[in-house]
């Protein structure tokens, strides 16, 4: 009798980006197959390269491939500085609801850095829908900046903006206290799951009261729900201090958004740089898979930059897939290069110049050949 075993795939959009994107989607694609996982692979085009021909930067097809799959692996995308173009990676997580940003730092042996004995092995859950991310901003010299001015200072306070709307920008800073709730939780769940020892809450409360105040009010009591995990707050800026100064005392952090996204590149400079940094951004109806650096357009076509964050955030995937024992096989496979030091990126040399570094795709191939 013949027997013949059929896997049932898992259906992923691959969201191939621009710059540098699509080369380092390749190279991820590339080893997360060498997994073994069975994969569906729809892929798909968000950036300025799209923008040029659809007139918009992520086509409704893509949202509507990510809202079917409910996952995705996202390469780069170049978001424009001081421009009217908004945010491409935060205005999916908005729309998809993916309120949870998922960052490890963990360091690699072999990876050059100053903190290498430190052994930093760190996870920042990074809110990602409210706070000065929420987009609620009025623009200066506008009737309607002059107008809430005018309303605030109207307000019995003593806190008044000081300065007129035709040169002052505002932003609107929201924190609720359901927002901070499913954070919390998240981070708890996620340090319970991952066998890990403790949460830290990360805030400005002493300066921002009513908004900063509210969140760390709330993770004070969802804490004392979770009686199996040590608690404790720190200050953002002095988080920073201890960061640099002893980061193997601190282990889950769960912050608002724009600490998050400030503290989380703080991590990835612990561990070597934004090119160890992958990403996952989870929500209840789907899950986006991201490494934390840019687009990198500079160095598109040369098949130089480093995958390890895009191929790491692949891993993340099959973890978040149930396919635990492929995402441990990819990240030791990954570990292993790093070790051996022979087949990785420009960046990851003693020196930048080393000709004996490999390409993009050459390092992926490396990591396919442990795998296999």
């Amino acid at each position: 009798m013949n027997w013949r075993i059929e896997l049932i795939a898992h259906h992923v959009t691959l969201i191939t980006g621009d710059g540098t994107g699509p080369e380092l989607a390749q190279a991820a694609r590339k080893c997360v197959d060498a997994t073994g996982v069975a994969i569906e692979w729809d892929d798909r085009e968000a950036g300025v390269d799209v923008m040029e021909r659809a007139g918009t930067p992520l086509p409704e097809e893509t949202i509507a491939s990510v809202r079917r799959t409910k996952c995705a692996l996202k390469a780069p995308i170049t978001t424009p500085v001081g421009t009217g173009f908004r945010s491409i990676n935060v205005f999916l997580r908005q729309e998809l609801g993916l309120f949870a940003c998922i960052r490890p730092c963990k360091y690699y042996p072999g990876v050059r850095t100053f903190f290498a004995e430190h052994n930093v092995d760190l996870v920042i859950v990074r809110e990602n829908t409210e706070d000065l991310y929420a987009g609620v901003e009025f623009e200066a010299g506008k009737s309607e900046t002059s107008k809430l001015i005018e309303f605030i200072n109207s307000l019995p306070s003593d806190r008044k903006i000081k300065t007129g709307g035709e040169e002052t920008g505002v932003s609107i800073k929201p924190i609720s206290i359901s927002g901070s709730e499913r954070i919390v939780r998240c981070a708890f769940d996620y340090a319970r799951k991952n066998g890990r020892r403790k949460v830290t809450a990360v805030h400005k409360a002493n300066i921002m009261k009513y908004s900063d105040g509210l969140y760390l009010q709330t993770a004070q009591r969802i804490a004392g729900e979770y009686a199996d995990i040590e608690f404790e707050e720190r200050i953002v800026d002095n988080m920073c201090m201890q960061l640099v100064q002893k980061p193997e005392l601190y282990d889950v952090l769960v912050l608002p958004n724009l600490y998050g996204d400030i503290v989380s590149d703080l991590g990835a400079g612990l561990v070597g740089g934004l090119g160890m940094a992958p990403g996952a951004n989870l929500g209840p109806d789907g899950a986006v898979f991201e490494a934390t650096h840019g687009s990198a357009p500079k160095y598109k076509g040369q098949n130089k930059v480093n995958p390890t964050a895009l191929i790491l955030s692949g891993m993340l995937m099959l973890r978040h897939l149930g396919e635990r024992d492929a995402a441990d096989r990819l990240e030791q496979a990954v570990a292993s290069v790093i070790a051996e030091g022979k087949s990785v990126t420009y960046d990851m040399k003693p020196h930048r110049d080393d000709p004996t570094a490999v390409g993009t795709q050459e390092m992926a191939e490396a990591i396919c050949a442990k795998l296999r």
